[in-house]
């Protein structure tokens, strides 16, 4: 696990329709407004996801920043949702190994766009949604 100095950062790929779809779940969710958002194919999210390890081109993983602290694939996941109202019972899918969780999001990860779809270029959020992203 890597830091980064913004909290709470969801790092996305913006082209991906299951990806957009999360954002968008997150956000008609999160009744905080804890939770800011980065497309990989912006220059804060390629320059964040290249300081995780992450290729920018060919991103295999979701991560979200929290608590000063980068998570990734099923971690990334299970944090978000595990600070959203209503879905903190997932805290206790972090009971299941971690190899498994991984494995399944690897699988779907490696898929998205054949299973989902690819938007040719990044989404545009709305107006209320463009106040938290970062780019």
């Amino acid at each position: 696990m890597s830091s980064w100095p913004d909290d709470d950062v969801i790092l996305y790929d913006g082209v991906c329709i299951f990806c957009s779809r999360w954002v968008r779940f997150v956000i008609a969710r999160d009744t905080a407004r804890r939770f800011r958002f980065t497309p990989i194919q912006s220059g804060y999210g390629t320059r964040l996801a290249k300081s995780f390890g992450i290729d920018p081109d060919d991103p295999d993983t979701n991560a979200v920043v929290h608590g000063g602290v980068a998570y990734m694939k099923s971690d990334a996941a299970l944090t978000v949702l595990s600070h959203l109202p209503g879905w903190r019972w997932t805290r206790t899918l972090f009971a299941v190994p971690k190899p498994l969780r991984d494995a399944v999001y690897s699988l779907i990860a490696r898929n998205r766009y054949r299973i989902f779809g690819k938007y040719e270029t990044c989404f545009v959020p709305d107006a209320d949604m463009r106040a938290r992203v970062l780019e």
